[in-house]
């Protein structure tokens, strides 16, 4: 298949690339694989002007319609590219069973954490990763949730490897962001390129916010058949709080924040126009330590006084559980093949990317040995911060690295650089490789895990950037998973409710640089919080 101007100089590609695969004819040859050909074919006929010009469009409607991102106190729209990743029938099975595998370990893991501690009695993980952990909350410990679900909602971040192979970068179980972007891409994109879309059987992405509802009404405390679910937002300064109004408005819940709340006798209640009303689940967008200043911060702002204690009388679910954090901690990565084989009698479907932790004298002699050739994470990371890339980094901040991990060897792990694959990407010069991660979305309701299918893509922008983040200068992209002959989707694309930007007040888009928002993101919107009002009123009492 000729190349012509728009995919001038895309190849030969190194490492795997999920469009162009090796050819036949020798060194330097390559062949634009199966599912890909129809939108190269596609691309290739409207030409490069077209393209852009698409794509134009395409972020002057994100920048109108709020889907931005902060960058020095300038909003910018965030950068969709306009070239969709593909993934095949085959391929997502997999994904999906290794996501589905996983969630359902870590529940494991988490009640047992916080309540018998098996594991630690038979040895599969120190007690001490999980106590000295900053996420490890023993306000929590024994609280079992009214359905036993702890992982409400899954972020599980994933990569390809030089092989093509899937293989787990991170956990994400606190309050994983960027599903919006999964909702907003698809609709943008289908906008964008419906001729390219209607040539494919693609699977819907809009049964999202249904799902999600649905797994957080079973998660009910005993007794209520027709619960009150709403989602709590530290509020409009929140990087995040696009994604917040927008799950709220397509679920058909309240959007509250923590003044909107009070407890009373061990219950929450919502203030409304009709005076207080009860609320049974919260789907809450707050880090722990701000969800609640009778048990944690007492400075909080954005929090409920009391929610810890209703939550343990049995009257309100917290979706996701708080103590999740311990779950995401990269040093508890480590040991989640362990756990599977432990909890479920099951090899791990989704392996790994292999890790060597700074805590143990012989791996870590083994690291310093190789700091400028390795990767190397703080533990409690998020977003691309505090990571060293060996082969990039200079003496001097390999020298300081070596003091940090001496100083605090459980704050850090280990790992390869792992050639990320590449897809097509509309760049400056044409459609070039660009190094891309995946996260797909878990919900589970008790009884099953159900994964969105496709999941956001995040695409490193600048050549040669392996860090996908939006604070390195990373986009997304629609994530498009092929439906196999033998699949049927009885619901079609697009949120029922309408176009989820309508309608919604408009904010930055979701952060994507870590689960959360994060600690000092969080302290300074509880000090705009307190500018605007008070945290609670006369007479409000903690449960």
């Amino acid at each position: 298949m000729d190349i012509s101007e728009l995919f001038d100089g895309y190849g030969p590609v190194v490492g795997f690339d999920e469009m162009m695969a090796p050819g036949v004819e020798g060194a330097g040859s390559s062949t634009v694989r199966e599912n890909y050909a129809q939108v190269h074919q596609s691309f290739e006929k409207m030409g490069a002007d077209e393209i852009r010009l698409r794509a134009d469009s395409l972020a002057s409607s994100y920048l109108e319609q709020g889907v931005t991102f902060g960058v020095a106190g300038e909003e910018r729209p965030f950068p969709l590219d306009i070239v969709p990743r593909l993934i095949e029938a085959e391929d997502w099975k997999h994904v999906e069973q290794g996501v589905r595998q996983r969630v359902l370990a870590l529940e494991r893991f988490l009640a047992d954490a916080y309540g018998p501690g098996e594991l630690f009695a038979d040895g599969v993980v120190p007690r001490a990763t999980v106590m000295t952990s900053p996420h490890y909350h023993r306000v929590v410990a024994g609280l079992e949730p009214p359905n036993g679900v702890r992982v409400h909602v899954a972020g599980v971040d994933l990569i390809r490897d030089g092989n093509g192979d899937f293989r787990v970068l991170e956990d994400n179980v606190r309050v994983p962001s960027g599903v919006s972007y999964v909702m907003t891409n698809r609709r943008a994109l289908s906008a964008a390129l419906p001729e390219v879309f209607a040539d494919h059987r693609i699977r819907p992405v809009s049964q999202y916010s249904q799902a999600l509802l649905a797994a957080l009404r079973k998660a009910a405390p005993a007794g209520v058949s027709d619960p009150t679910v709403v989602v709590l937002t530290p509020g409009v300064y929140n990087s995040a709080y696009f994604e917040h109004t927008l799950l709220a408005r397509t679920m058909g819940v309240e959007l509250v924040e923590g003044r909107d709340l009070v407890c009373r006798s061990g219950r929450v209640m919502m203030r409304t126009t009709n005076g207080l009303e009860p609320v049974h689940v919260i789907y809450r967008r707050i880090d722990d330590e701000f969800l609640d200043p009778v048990q944690f911060r007492a400075d909080s702002a954005l929090g409920v006084p009391g929610i810890i204690n209703a939550a343990r009388a049995g009257h309100v679910t917290i979706a996701n559980a708080v103590g999740n954090g311990v779950a995401d901690d990269k040093l508890l990565y480590t040991y989640v093949p362990d756990l599977i084989r432990y909890y479920l009698s099951e090899e791990p479907i989704l392996r790994n990317v292999d890790t060597w932790r700074m805590g143990e004298p012989e791996q870590r002699e083994e690291v310093l040995d190789r700091l400028d050739e390795l990767v190397l994470k703080p533990v409690d990371g998020s977003g691309g911060k505090g990571i060293v890339i060996g082969p990039a980094a200079s003496k001097d901040e390999l020298e300081e690295l070596r003091g940090k991990i001496l100083l605090d060897p459980r704050a850090w792990i280990a790992q390869p650089v792992i050639s990320l694959s590449t897809v097509p990407t509309l760049v400056e010069d044409g459609i070039r490789p660009r190094h891309v991660d995946l996260r797909p979305f878990a919900v589970h309701d008790g009884d099953d895990v159900w994964v969105l299918p496709g999941g956001l893509t995040r695409v490193a922008l600048p050549e040669g950037e392996l860090i996908v983040n939006s604070s390195r200068g990373g986009g997304s992209k629609d994530t498009w998973v092929l439906a196999s002959p033998a699949q049927v989707e009885d619901e079609p694309e697009g949120v029922p409710t309408g176009s989820p930007i309508a309608g919604i007040s408009q904010s930055a888009g979701p952060a994507l640089d870590g689960e959360s928002s994060g600690v000092q993101v969080q302290e300074q919107e509880q000090q705009q919080a307190r500018d605007l009002s008070s945290v609670s009123k006369e007479g409000d009492e903690p449960c």
